[in-house]
């Protein structure tokens, strides 16, 4: 499970030095994609396949479902971290994300995302109070 918030650093290369409590977890390979709110999204080889198989469910006839499915797997890459544990965020990843050097790895349980640092603290700053002072039900039977 993918936990906390954690501090990294784009190296010049484009690669990130995994989390070490995530490390074991993509140690078999690792899907990164674009994510909602201008973040990347970073799945396990085995937990991608698996979203992939629910994704395959949704009708070829909703534009919206197409509309999305082709925003999130053309910038789909798999990667596989090197002996330092390290993987290269593509390009195209990284502009649309605005990663430059500083980075914070969330957990999201079955999933991590990277963002750009100021823009992390921004959102949390933005969100936090929200989530705070929420009294409905967010996710049903849950929360």
């Amino acid at each position: 499970m993918f936990l906390g918030t954690h501090a990294q650093r784009l190296d010049d290369k484009g690669r990130l030095i995994l989390p070490a409590k995530f490390r074991e977890e993509l140690a078999n390979g690792l899907v990164l994609t674009r994510g909602q709110e201008r973040c990347l999204t970073v799945f396990s080889t085995r937990e991608f396949e698996s979203v992939h198989e629910q994704m395959r469910a949704a009708p070829m006839t909703s534009k919206s479902a197409r509309d999305y499915l082709r925003v999130f797997l053309s910038g789909a890459s798999a990667e596989q971290p090197d002996k330092q544990s390290r993987v290269t965020v593509p390009q195209a990843l990284r502009q649309y994300a605005g990663l430059d050097r500083d980075v914070a790895v969330i957990g999201m349980g079955n999933r991590a995302e990277i963002w750009d640092a100021p823009t992390w603290e921004q959102y949390l700053a933005e969100t936090e109070q929200g989530f705070a002072d929420r009294s409905d039900e967010v996710i049903p039977g849950v929360i």
